[in-house]
């Protein structure tokens, strides 16, 4: 474990590099003693920080929740972030290259929040209760902490989960109307489809991946409230975007498509 002192100097560190759109050597190589909860007391440090400066929390986002990717970060389950209102872009945006570092998308299933929602002991049944309706959505990912041999979990999770932003879509869905297991997105990158698969590679149900998130911030003292947006985790592989390319995410079921483009 980290004492308070060295959490807090990487969660400036961290800070600065955000804002700075910079990056730092791996975590696990610079404090080998840092353990997954270091790192998510990093990331409480940093959200301080960007609420400080006027940020406010807008949701939630889950990561790895994939077998492999999980063997891959050294977890066995899956890892977390704050989202802050400023990481949200409107869909169709023209976005800078120059606000991110190296550029990734991929696509997931966003769930808007109707009711509080806290664990622990969260059910599926009690996520569906609790959730007002569904969104598509693309998230742009952008690595603070560089990638390297020998990265885990534990870079990650500090880094706010890799998060650089997230365009949801505009067209609610109501999960009485789609099953929302069988959800097929495509990600098309200037008009060639890169990736493509379906939502139940998350967690088997994207609606697991939220239970799972409800009980792991009760662990923390935080719930889901109304309003937060939970990005449940993509069921593509990452893809890199750069500078004048288009990015369309398109779903089924009645989700459509959300587009961004890279200036």
């Amino acid at each position: 474990m980290l004492d308070q002192t060295t959490r807090e100097e990487i969660a400036q560190e961290l800070y600065d590099c955000y804002r700075q759109h910079r990056q730092i050597t791996l975590l696990t190589k610079s404090h080998p003693e840092i353990e997954a909860e270091d790192s998510y007391r990093i990331q409480e440090l940093i959200v301080e920080k960007f609420k400080a400066a006027g940020s406010r929390v807008n949701g939630y986002k889950i990561g790895l929740t994939s077998k492999p990717m999980q063997e891959m970060a050294g977890t066995t389950e899956p890892d977390y972030s704050v989202l802050l209102d400023e990481m949200f872009v409107p869909e169709a945006s023209v976005l800078s290259m120059q606000d991110y570092i190296a550029p990734m998308v991929e696509i997931e299933l966003a769930f808007v929040m109707k009711e509080r929602l806290s664990g622990p002991s969260v059910t599926v049944a009690d996520v569906i209760r609790a959730v007002d309706f569904a969104l598509p959505a693309i998230e742009i990912v952008d690595l603070r902490v560089a990638m390297a041999p020998g990265m885990d979990v534990r870079d990650t999770i500090a880094d706010l989960a890799a998060v650089g932003g997230v365009v949801l879509g505009g067209n609610p869905i109501d999960l009485k109307a789609v099953d929302i297991r069988k959800v097929h997105g495509q990600l098309i990158i200037d008009g060639e489809v890169k990736q493509e698969g379906f939502s139940d590679a998350v967690l088997g149900n994207p609606l697991n991946a939220v239970a799972w998130l409800a009980n792991k911030l009760s662990d923390f003292g935080t719930a889901f409230e109304p309003g937060d947006v939970i990005l449940s985790g993509s069921f593509i592989r990452l893809e890199p975007v750069s500078t004048n390319q288009q990015v369309i995410a398109r779903f089924s079921d009645g989700f459509g498509d959300v587009t961004f483009s890279m200036a």
